[in-house]
């Protein structure tokens, strides 16, 4: 079981991991080891996570979550399997971390007295302003 907050487990089982070739530079090793992770995580299947906090995963993640729900998180920082492994894994807690916040809702205002008598001033200078421009009088 993976630990996200005192409250929440996940377990391991819910994740996959695939190792692949990492891109970039990395000496001779680089087109022989498997070092890069692809971690996967099926968050619509999961039954950890409650229906909005999943609603929220899937809309932080973005690109990194396919139509079918699984989001997938690549690491290639480092160049051994352990670390990038526990990289991938880090940020994808600190992923469903950050879902498990529900924004606040916006309380909806209206500008006050003061603000619209500015606004209706800063209007009439800029009218003002551009009132001045115009053509110069060739005859004046």
């Amino acid at each position: 079981m993976i630990e996200i907050t005192p409250d929440l487990r996940i377990d391991e089982r819910e994740l996959t991991e695939r190792f692949t070739r990492a891109p970039g530079p990395g000496g001779q090793n680089v087109n022989k080891l498997e070092t890069a992770v692809q971690l996967s995580f099926d968050v619509r299947g999961s039954p950890s996570l409650t229906e909005p906090v999943k609603a929220r995963l899937l809309r932080l993640a973005g690109r990194r979550a396919d139509k079918a729900g699984v989001v997938t998180i690549d690491a290639h920082r480092y160049r051994t399997r352990e670390r990038n492994r526990a990289d991938a894994q880090e940020r994808l807690l600190a992923l469903i971390r950050r879902a498990l916040h529900a924004p606040k809702p916006r309380q909806p205002t209206r500008p006050t007295r003061a603000a619209k008598a500015r606004r209706v001033e800063e209007k009439r200078q800029r009218a003002r302003t551009k009132q001045h421009r115009g053509p110069v009088d060739p005859h004046a």
